[in-house]
């Protein structure tokens, strides 16, 4: 049987392989705007140009990307 899909992943990945500009908003309203630079089950790096951030992903509400992202793999 092959690999699980999972579309978290997916998008996360493709977004941090395409250096696409993404603003994560948290629970608690704010906004954080930078680049995926890294991602595992229960966390997310974000660089801003300054510093970089570890957010848990139990914290986060929404993650918008900059540009579209193509969720159909070829």
């Amino acid at each position: 049987m092959g690999k699980a899909h999972n579309l978290q992943d997916y998008f996360l990945n493709h977004v941090r392989r395409d250096n696409t500009e993404v603003t994560i908003f948290l629970m608690s309203g704010y906004q954080i705007k930078g680049l995926v630079k890294g991602f595992d089950p229960f966390t997310v790096v974000i660089d801003d140009g300054v510093k970089q951030q570890l957010i848990y992903k139990h914290a986060i509400s929404t993650i918008i990307p900059k540009k579209e992202v193509n969720l159909i793999k070829n």
